[in-house]
């Protein structure tokens, strides 16, 4: 198959499939795991849609051989899934359960065997409930507590995986939880929740230290990130998509890449509600900002900004709603396709941040797309083929704006994409399906969509051109 993504592509371009552990895993109360902020959360009447649960997910813990081997079929270099730190350390602190090591001592041991480099997340989301109970990421001894559990992971597994990712998405985990109240742990702290923020920074930090430690490994961190576009020329729009962009893109990564909050305005707030004086703030950026060997980039939608207009009604606009009284209100992209989910579909926005990112930091490492996907609301169940041509299109398109990112000198080693199969998609629940594989929740069966077939020709293509070029892909 010829596609036009392979023209800017390199040879050696990874291509991967991302999940995370809450989403697929399920087996809630099974062999010592602990209960997790999501647990909790799911629990609550009226905060995930149609009161579903990760209860059960899509049944992962049993059925990671089968999910394993149809990913080998696809012929995917790199598998980026998430580790449960519930089922590690089921208090976050303590007794570690040695159950919740095997099942990732199998799943390593698989992946390998299917021809797939293993890349785990170390911290997508999941805290364990005995944490959140003591302040959660509120409390720096979170960060603490994240160090030795990754002490304990890779102690078990370093021997095998060689790429590791810290921490997952800490502007969407600070800001939808803690700042928010639309993901667990639903804390609404408004501007309050910057300690959220920082510790998770310098938990970051503390997990390169253990790694840089424990062995030689190639260590990244995964950010979201997106363009902020002001949505008219006018100097309130303008000012207002400016501070939309330093709170949700730099306050998050510059303390990685440059050492420094992105303005004083930032650092105050940090120092104000952190208590940490001038010198401590600065031994904690010295410990965030050690160096990476890869930055992971999650991309799915740009974001239009406009100083709030009085009486105007802002809510749906984006996944969540920022609340009144911030100085910025999102407004929708007109004449855009959207995904079932209400995304606007925009490529040329993933081309545009990586290339912002590329200028903005000069000692940006190479980078890999670690997130990108739609949801479609693909027909369930299924009997057979999966037809799903948004996604294919969607997937091409992307791939597409990653090739113009490269031939604009960005340095991208590889793309993932969201997600490998059907799963549980936070507050949203099982109705979104973002997968390559189809998963029907009430039998677990496992089906193919077009869109799986269509990402294993490409990736068969550019593996084929690779190795002519340059010998063995992998």
């Amino acid at each position: 198959m010829t596609d036009p993504v392979q023209r800017a592509l390199p040879a050696g371009f990874r291509f991967g499939a991302s999940t995370a552990a809450i989403q697929i895993e399920g087996a809630a109360t099974e062999d010592g795991r602990g209960v997790s902020i999501w647990d909790v959360f799911a629990a609550e009447p009226g905060r995930i849609r149609h009161g579903d649960t990760p209860a059960v997910a899509a049944d992962h813990y049993h059925r990671y051989r089968e999910d394993v081997a149809l990913l080998g079929e696809l012929g995917i270099d790199d598998y980026r899934f998430s580790i449960s730190w519930p089922r590690i350390i089921p208090q976050g602190t303590g007794e570690i359960n040695v159950a919740g090591l095997d099942f990732y001592d199998r799943l390593v041991d698989e992946t390998l065997s299917a021809g797939i480099r293993p890349v785990p997340t170390l911290y997508h989301w999941d805290l364990p409930v005995a944490l959140q109970d003591r302040g959660g990421w509120m409390n720096q001894d979170t960060a603490h507590a994240l160090a030795d559990y990754v002490d304990v992971v890779v102690a078990r597994l370093g021997d095998r995986v060689k790429d590791w990712l810290t921490l997952n998405e800490m502007n969407v985990h600070a800001l939808y939880g803690y700042a928010l109240t639309d993901h667990a742990p639903a804390a609404g702290l408004g501007l309050g929740a910057l300690p959220a923020a920082h510790h998770q920074l310098l938990a970051h930090g503390l997990a390169v230290q253990c790694l840089r430690a424990a062995g030689d490994f190639r260590v990244g961190v995964v950010s979201q990130h997106f363009p902020v576009e002001a949505a008219s020329t006018t100097t309130d729009d303008i000012e207002a998509a400016e501070a939309f962009e330093i709170l949700t893109n730099w306050t998050f990564s510059d303390p990685i890449l440059l050492g420094r909050y992105p303005v004083p305005e930032i650092t105050a707030l940090v120092t104000a509600t952190t208590g940490l004086d001038e010198d401590a703030l600065a031994a904690d950026l010295a410990v965030i900002s050690a160096p990476l060997d890869f930055y992971g980039v999650n991309y799915y939608e740009p974001t239009k900004i406009e100083a709030p207009r009085p009486d105007k009604d802002y809510s749906g606009v984006l996944e969540v709603d920022i609340p009144a009284g911030m100085p910025f209100s999102p407004v929708p992209f007109e004449g855009v396709e959207k995904t079932d989910f209400g995304w606007s579909v925009i490529p040329s926005g993933l081309t545009d941040i990586l290339v912002t990112l590329d200028r903005r930091y000069p000692n940006l490492p190479p980078v890999v797309v670690t997130e990108n996907g739609a949801s479609y609301h693909d027909p369930d169940p299924v009997d057979g083929r999966v037809a799903d041509p948004a996604r294919v299109d969607y997937l091409r398109r992307h791939l597409d704006a990653v090739g113009d990112a490269i031939e604009a000198g960005v340095d991208v080693r590889g793309y993932y994409v969201w997600s490998a199969l059907d799963n549980f998609e936070w507050a949203a629940g099982y109705q979104e399906r973002f997968g390559l594989i189809h998963v029907d929740f009430a039998t677990g069966h496992r089906t193919r969509k077009d869109s799986w077939f269509w990402y294993r020709d490409v990736i068969a293509t550019h593996h084929r051109a690779s190795e002519t070029v340059h010998g063995a892909h992998r």
